[in-house]
């Protein structure tokens, strides 16, 4: 068959891509390397979409979750996902959770018969220099193509590995004990949020951190060796007890404001400092400088709401290492998602720094909206940034700081902000905008002839 598009990978997001440009009249080749004897580390079976870690799409709660308000977009869009989910649908309270072998099985199915789409099992060793090409091949991408992948776009443009510190929500942080500044208050804005520590209260965060139970690493993942720019912050603390306060704890020429006194008007140091450097444009969000760990998550809510501003902290992502494959999206890609200098390549799913199932999906789904549409010579009018699918689009393609750019499932942290709105009836809020604006855009685009 001859085909429109080229597809490289199966996974979530392949798969969908493959299904909004098929149902468009599009023709699709769909490369798949599974069953073509080449393997990942954690696959178990050559079909389509399979899910490799959980079995849950998380929340299903469209009234005052994000990823529910995610969820509910993409049923607009008819989704495959979302409705191959519906028919593998098992128990699980408010979450959507599927049955992995009946999901996987449904998707295949769906695509196997569509007469638009073309599923051939082939490794794909090199990025094409020609042809509409959607690269999905998520977090675990073959070695041969993301050499392929690094000549591109630069050596320093593609991460094997995550060291990923937690990120805050800014509104739960308490500026009451935090203060604005930047070390020995050097440039014209006062930069970093700081949380200053008693030494006892130092000494409890250092045991803990010694104390707190770990993750391990995955078998495929454990001869992947730390790097000192990425030294989770319990690997710091068993090296001495010293060591955190001349590093990422570092308090030197940080005046806290609130210990001001007649004798030390600008305040005093803090025996240890936390500091959290703004992580996105909107400044919703705040990332924990140096704070990449291992520590499981329960453990790491416990131990970082003792840090003094912190007690209340609301994470729109937890701290984590592990092996992955991901672009630096804000640096590389335009707004439809589409390489810099190679626009007949876009990339969607994992790949592009997003971070779980269904925010995988959302981006395959749009890169194939993207696509069909510039195949049909129309123009591409994204969906609104108030909206779930807007605002995950527009972190991956230029909010997120690109020198900091890591893995991130959608949150409201990503919306524009709501400061008229009661902090209780915040998520009811963006959820009820999100959707009035995301139907707004949605009657549009189906007032376009196809």
């Amino acid at each position: 068959m001859t085909y429109d598009v080229h597809i490289i990978g199966g996974g979530l997001a392949g798969s969908e891509a493959a299904w909004q440009l098929a149902r468009r009249g599009v023709k699709v080749r769909l490369s798949e390397m599974r069953g073509s004897g080449a393997t990942t580390p954690a696959h178990q079976t050559d079909g389509l979409a399979e899910l490799v870690c959980s079995n849950s799409f998380r929340s299903d709660d469209d009234e005052k979750n994000a990823v529910g308000l995610l969820h509910h977009e993409m049923r607009r869009l008819d989704s495959i996902i979302m409705r191959a989910g519906e028919i593998a649908r098992v128990p699980a309270g408010t979450a959507m959770a599927v049955d992995r072998d009946v999901f996987s099985a449904e998707v295949q199915k769906e695509l196997e018969a569509h007469p638009n789409i073309e599923i051939v099992r082939e490794t794909v060793d090199q990025l094409p220099t020609e042809g509409l090409t959607i690269v999905a091949t998520g977090p675990l991408t073959a070695q041969s193509l993301a050499q392929s992948i690094v000549s591109t776009t630069g050596e320093d443009r593609l991460a094997f590995f995550d060291a990923i510190a937690p990120i805050v929500h800014y509104d739960s942080i308490d500026m009451d004990i935090c203060w604005m500044a930047s070390r020995w208050d050097k440039g014209d804005t006062k930069d970093y949020i700081n949380c200053p520590m008693t030494e006892e209260q130092y000494l409890a965060f250092h045991q803990g951190l010694l104390d707190a139970e770990k993750g391990e690493f995955k078998e495929w993942e454990a001869d992947t060796p730390y790097f000192d720019g990425c030294m989770p912050i319990e690997v710091m603390a068993e090296r001495g007890l010293d060591t955190l306060r001349f590093g990422p704890m570092k308090p030197v020429g940080l005046d806290n404001p609130h210990t001001a006194t007649e004798e030390f008007p600008q305040g005093r140091w803090a025996h240890a400092v936390v500091q959290l450097r703004q992580d996105n444009k909107l400044g919703t969000l705040w990332n924990m400088v140096g704070f990449q760990t291992k520590m499981k998550y329960g453990a790491q809510v416990e131990l970082l709401r003792t840090i003094p501003g912190l007690q209340n902290a609301e994470f729109a992502r937890l701290g984590g290492m592990h092996r992955n494959t991901f672009i630096n999206s804000p640096m590389l890609l335009d707004r439809q998602l589409r390489l810099k200098g190679a626009e007949h390549i876009r990339f969607a799913g994992q790949i592009t720094g997003c971070e779980g199932y269904v925010e995988s999906s959302a981006v395959g789904l749009l890169a194939g909206m993207m696509t069909a549409t510039e195949l049909a010579g129309e123009r591409w009018e994204g969906p609104p940034r108030t909206s779930a699918m807007g605002a995950l689009l527009a972190h991956i393609t230029g909010d997120a700081e690109a020198s900091s750019y890591q893995p991130m499932n959608i949150n409201f942290g990503l919306f524009p902000p709501l400061h008229d709105v009661k902090k209780k009836q915040r998520k009811e809020a963006y959820t009820e905008r999100g959707k009035e604006d995301f139907g707004v855009w949605l009657a549009g685009l189906e007032a376009v002839p196809a």
